[in-house]
């Protein structure tokens, strides 16, 4: 596209859905450009996960979150997001991946591919990166992780049953799964390098998973790793040393990162142990003018800090350091 836009927001999760109203709101030209479906990190949640927090803490663009539980649910999110789009009319560009940004503030050129292989080439004034942590699992590193069996995301309990499946991780997302599968008749085991449970596991799932453990219908591997992964079974250092277990299929719930290389070919530093951006805590640009960040991706690897709750606002942040005198003159 030829026309100069004035804000390519890439990412179309609740954060980015965010600044995309606050960019409605200013008679912006914009687009969101997301490379999988809209909010494609809570579609990829698991298919009944209920959320920690409250409808009302999810939120964006002053329309109401309205459930009939106590906590909303995946499908509550997904029908929430879909209906904010639907009221601020907002332009998305789904399925349509940013590959790289050239250029300048004022002029950035912003290259990507859609999913029929499409090249399209965006110039814009400003960028929003609002890409999240969900695509890009922290790998294992071990022989046999590439397996057809190993999966680092679990959406539903059904494909697992009567099979006997590892689950990697002492966190929440560990402690759920292994919760349904094993109501859902799955031999589960649970292999956590840590000495017991994560403590930050929602309090209605902790004492669950603990008494699970406790009771012997879900044995747990504490003070361990697996090193190994092989068609019919898996290697798992312990602390009386190794032992192998039957396995069928492996969960690999060992969390997520940013895209750093991404961020980089922009131009943007990245702290090497932390993953954090280089960007302007205020302000939210980066060290590169005009590039801004927004939602989880400000925190790095510490995807404990950002959640949807307080990324939400993030739009709002960004924009009230913009000079919007005049819509289109945003330099």
């Amino acid at each position: 596209m030829s026309q100069l836009l004035d804000l390519i927001i890439v990412g179309a999760g609740p954060a980015g859905l965010a600044c995309a109203i606050e960019a409605r709101k200013r008679g912006l030209d914009f687009w969101v450009v997301e490379r999988g479906c809209l909010v494609n990190s809570i579609y990829r949640y698991p298919v009944n996960m209920t959320f920690f927090t409250t409808a009302d803490l999810l939120e964006i663009g002053d329309v109401p979150m309205i459930i009939s539980a106590d906590k909303p649910k995946r499908i509550d999110g997904l029908k929430y997001y879909r209906r904010v789009v639907e009221h601020y009319q907002l332009p998305i560009r789904d399925y349509e991946e940013v590959l790289t940004v050239e250029g300048s503030r004022g002029n950035f050129v912003v290259n990507t591919r859609d999913r029929l292989g499409n090249p399209n080439h965006y110039h814009t004034r400003r960028i929003v990166v609002a890409t999240g942590y969900y695509d890009n699992p922290n790998l294992l590193g071990i022989p046999g992780e590439n397996l057809p069996k190993v999966s680092h995301y679990y959406t539903d309990p059904h494909p697992y049953y009567g099979k006997n499946v590892a689950i990697i991780g002492g966190n929440n997302s560990a402690a759920e799964a292994a919760l349904e599968l094993f109501r859902s008749g799955s031999r589960v085991t649970l292999i956590h390098r840590g000495e017991r449970m994560g403590s930050k596991i929602k309090y209605w799932v902790l004492p669950d998973i603990e008494n699970r453990i406790k009771n012997g219908e879900i044995p747990a591997l504490f003070s361990s790793r697996v090193v190994e992964i092989r068609p019919q079974k898996i290697a798992v250092e312990t602390p009386g040393g190794i032992v192998e277990l039957d396995n069928d299929f492996v969960l690999a719930m060992t969390g997520y990162h940013p895209d750093s290389g991404f961020l980089r070919q922009m131009g943007i530093r990245v702290e090497p142990e932390t993953h954090i951006p280089d960007h302007d805590p205020e302000t939210l640009e980066t060290n590169v003018a005009g590039i801004y960040l927004a939602g989880s991706i400000c925190a790095g690897k510490m995807t404990n800090r950002i959640f949807i709750e307080n990324g939400r606002f993030h739009g709002g942040q960004i924009f009230s350091h913009w000079n919007l005198a005049a819509p289109a003159a945003v330099d």
